[in-house]
């Protein structure tokens, strides 16, 4: 069992940056993908970016390449995703989840409560 709380979230202008955190309770979370997803009012949730286990591998999406870095660190269990040149468009709650590498929510077993981003134009 994973516990993951999400943090960071606010609202900020256009082009600002945020930096989100999502920390991980027990002892397996190396052992976890983990990923960043958002969801917008009426929209389905969507992928974000993802981080490996070790966090050598790392992969967004094209909204988010680019802008955002996704980044753990293990000793911490701790990931983070920061996201800079932040557009209105990427207004959303953004979630955090652990599981198997991948871009769909099904991969993932274990989500946070999510945060809200809000960027005013």
């Amino acid at each position: 069992q994973v516990q993951l709380v999400e943090s960071g979230g606010g609202l900020v202008q256009t082009g600002g940056s945020l930096r989100l955190s999502c920390a991980a309770s027990g002892r397996t979370f190396s052992s976890y993908a983990m990923g960043w997803f958002r969801q917008a009012p009426g929209k389905e949730r969507e992928f974000v970016a993802t981080a490996a286990r070790s966090g050598g591998a790392r992969a967004y999406s094209a909204s988010a390449k680019d802008r955002f870095t996704v980044s753990r660190d293990n000793d911490k269990n701790t990931v983070y995703l920061q996201m800079n040149s932040l557009k209105p468009e990427d207004t959303a709650v953004y979630y955090c989840a652990a599981g198997n590498w991948g871009s769909s929510p099904e991969n993932y077993a274990y989500w946070g409560q999510g945060t809200q981003v809000t960027v005013s134009s």
